[in-house]
């Protein structure tokens, strides 16, 4: 037993690693970068907002026991779409933004459903199953947005078709939903301007993941994610309680995408989801989570160290190589090289649990 709780120990101690590293990446980058921590300020607290929100979509999901989300590029699928629906309808400010936000939960809904159903048909198999269906689903869109408007969609704003009234521009601009959230006041880091209530949007819905994962269905998702088997033997509805997961997930993913897009202040209507599922798997990882344990503080802690090391590394990297294009290389790196870093240590964790409890 006094074995068993030393080698727990130096498991949680081995789970910090990644945190670590990353603190002393963002040290020597610092050092290089050669910038204001005012100007790394601004930079992170506006992609905090950006991101917050997705990357916390990933932790339910994960105390499920169904590993990285990658399905959340669907819903942030539904929230270009909502938006590119409010636009053809000449939606603007508070009365487009809030018909955005209906129309991007009531899509994520339904996505998320049908995601839940199909994951239970492929159980064990989640994060690659969720890989496949957001590529699948990237060409669903690009179909419907390319092809469909103008032919089956009619057009009703002609500012965000192409000239020749089929398809959508790669470009659109949101600039009154952004000016809409701006109205509620913010505060001056360096030289942006910064949304206080759209922080407290992010640390609420913070709040809410805490709190889901503490109710009776949180009990249920955690129960799953220890062992699907034993759960069935407690009377828990496995599968039910997997597709609510999933549809929670997509729902934060589309407000985090709406939030994310609103912040910008424009559409880039068929590369804008790309890389939302890589970036925000790499910050939940970033803060010390793995494919089997995450947290609320995982992810809000996680985005703001992966982000803090995006704005230093390409100064960085610039600054060293004394090339912009390898600073820039070196940031991809740095989001491909965590996930594939903290996948290899995670596998090395489980390894010493499972030797740890025989």
């Amino acid at each position: 037993m006094k074995n068993n709780n030393l080698s727990l120990v130096f498991l949680k101690k081995e789970s910090s690693r990644i945190p670590l590293l990353f603190m002393f990446l963002i040290i020597i980058c610092f050092y290089l970068a050669n910038v204001s921590l005012t100007l790394v300020g601004e930079q992170v607290a506006v992609r905090f907002i950006r991101n917050g929100i997705l990357v916390l979509s990933l932790v339910i999901p994960i105390a499920a026991g169904m590993g990285l989300n990658f399905g959340i590029t669907v819903g942030a699928m539904a929230a270009q779409g909502a938006y590119l629906v409010s636009l053809n309808l000449n939606l603007q400010g508070g009365i487009g933004v809030l018909v955005t936000f209906i129309i991007s939960v009531i899509l994520a809904l339904i996505i998320g459903y049908i995601l839940g159903k199909l994951m239970n048909k492929v159980k064990g198999k989640e994060m690659i199953t969720s890989i496949v269906i957001a590529a699948l689903a990237n060409y669903i869109y690009q179909l419907i947005f390319m092809a469909g408007f103008g032919t089956l969609i009619p057009i009703n704003n002609e500012k965000i078709a192409l000239s020749t009234s089929i398809g959508v521009k790669n470009m659109v601009d949101l600039k009154s939903y952004k000016e809409f959230f701006e109205s509620f006041g913010s505060i001056k880091i360096g030289g942006i301007s910064v949304s206080i209530f759209l922080i407290l949007v992010v640390i609420f819905t913070g709040f809410i993941v805490y709190y889901i994962l503490n109710t009776s269905l949180g009990q249920r998702i955690k129960a799953i994610g220890i062992s699907e088997e034993k759960a069935e033997n407690l009377g828990i509805s496995v599968d039910k309680t997997r597709i609510i997961v999933m549809i929670i997930s997509t729902v934060l993913a589309a407000i985090g995408q709406f939030i994310y897009l609103q912040n910008i202040g424009s559409l880039n209507v068929y590369t804008e989801h790309l890389n939302t599922d890589v970036m925000s798997c790499a910050a939940l990882l970033a803060g010390g989570a793995s494919i089997k344990r995450a947290s609320v503080k995982n992810a809000l802690y996680g985005t703001v160290i992966l982000h803090i090391l995006f704005v230093l590394s390409p100064l960085a990297g610039q600054n060293f190589f004394d090339n912009v294009a390898l600073g820039e290389y070196f940031r991809t790196f740095i989001m491909y090289g965590v996930i594939a870093f903290a996948l290899v240590i995670n596998i090395k964790l489980d390894n010493k649990r499972i030797s740890s409890t025989k």
